[in-house]
């Protein structure tokens, strides 16, 4: 019958009383006796950190082998579990329980240099330190997500130069005042360039200029049928109420000339209705539903106008559709392109600056962004200076006219 034995644990230890276990990472010795083992321990007591330093050196005659609890030769098994040795007393037949700690015995190779940890780099930015931790120790989402953005930074680098190399060939074929001077020109045309109406500056005639299917499309216009023959129907007395509201100046110059011819007398009255309802939209400043039941508008202009004309806004919860200030002035560049297929290219600026109720030097200046002529008749002298003509005129003449840019200059009040 085997001989039994009884295991005993020890009192708690210490730290430095581990027993130490040790393996050795190139393979099993063959006689351990051989080895002559030293431990050596850091003199730094107390460093919570440091005091537990060990280093395990196995010296034989032919290699020497070292091991340490610390640094990157630490295991991490060491941190996973905890390791125990049980030493028999064959006399008393009891085994005493000590807690163990495990160390990697590695060979050292005589005249072979140890390679110190390398600096940190203190040069590189927090982004460039980011960039380094997720190569190592990222998940592979954000590896894929570092490569992507560091192609694109390649790639917008490569743009960058690209561009830079062909403005400097513009630069040197063009000349820098001649690019500055397009710029100038550019420039002159300001913010209303956006809210003109198509245009085509090359065209041979001066209908194609700023073309009339651009204004209003064959739908449109045939949508616009009923209210034309409304407005040439209508009677002295109804011309004349109109005449009266505000903002008809223009549609009256119209109503009271039209062609007698019937095809011209119908797109003149057409447009007419059509240009009533941008100067009535001109006055608005929210655009409700009661504003078209009262003009009897086809479905189809309601769309155009309001998705050419307005601009959506929300308020408490609500869709509105408001006239900014820079709509108004896209109406009066569309309804001075209207005006100019209704009078021979030609269109008193005076009259319709009244209708929509901006100033007259506003107007001015979206005519010239426009290229069209600006002229006013010459005074005459005596009684017939106050029989002439004072109003403004645009026309468009080809080529179309490029104004210098005006800077006002605002003067300096005197300081008293």
């Amino acid at each position: 019958m085997a001989a039994s034995c009884r295991m005993v644990c020890c009192e708690e230890e210490r730290e430095s009383d581990k027993a130490i276990i040790v393996r050795f990472s190139n393979g099993f010795t063959s006689n351990a006796e051989e080895l002559d083992f030293a431990t050596f321990k850091n003199i730094e007591e107390n460093n919570p950190r440091k005091k537990i330093r060990r280093i395990v050196v196995a010296e034989s005659d032919r290699l020497s082998y070292v091991g340490q609890n610390f640094g990157e030769d630490l295991m991490k098994c060491n941190n996973l579990c905890r390791y125990y040795v049980g030493v028999l007393n064959k006399e008393t037949m009891q085994m005493e329980i000590h807690s163990a700690q495990l160390f990697n015995m590695q060979p050292v190779i005589p005249g072979e240099a140890t390679h110190d940890a390398k600096p940190q780099d203190t040069t590189l930015s927090y982004r460039e330190k980011v960039d380094s931790l997720i190569e190592a120790f990222g998940t592979n989402k954000q590896k894929r997500a570092l490569s992507s953005r560091r192609l694109n930074q390649v790639g917008s680098d490569a743009l960058h130069h690209a561009v830079a190399e062909a403005a400097s060939t513009v630069i040197d074929n063009k000349g820098l005042e001649a690019l500055q001077q397009e710029v100038a020109e550019t420039e002159s045309q300001g913010a209303l360039s956006l809210h003109l109406p198509p245009c085509n500056a090359d065209a041979d005639k001066k209908e194609d200029v700023y073309p009339f299917e651009e204004l209003l499309s064959p739908v449109e216009f045939a949508a616009l049928e009923p209210n034309g023959q409304k407005m040439t129907a209508l009677s002295q007395e109804e011309l004349q109420k109109l005449k009266d509201q505000r903002g008809n100046l223009c549609v009256m110059k119209h109503l009271e000339n039209m062609p007698s011819a019937s095809e011209p007398r119908e797109k003149t009255a057409r447009c007419a209705f059509y240009l009533s309802l941008l100067i009535k939209l001109a006055h608005q400043k929210i655009v409700t539903r009661k504003f078209w039941t009262e003009e009897g508008c086809p479905r189809v202009i309601q769309s155009k106008i309001l998705r050419t004309f307005t601009v959506e806004t929300y308020n408490n919860g609500r869709v509105q559709n408001i006239v900014s200030t820079s709509m108004r002035a896209k109406i009066a560049a569309h309804s001075l392109a209207l005006l100019l297929h209704l009078g021979d290219m030609t269109v008193n600026l005076s009259l319709l600056h009244r209708d929509l109720e901006i100033n007259e030097a506003r107007m001015l200046e979206i005519a010239k962004s426009m290229g069209l002529t600006i002229s006013k008749p010459a005074r005459g002298k005596g009684d017939e200076a106050q029989l002439q003509d004072e109003h403004r005129y645009a026309s468009l003449v080809l080529p179309l006219i490029k104004y210098d840019k005006f800077v006002e200059r605002r003067k300096r009040k005197k300081m008293h």
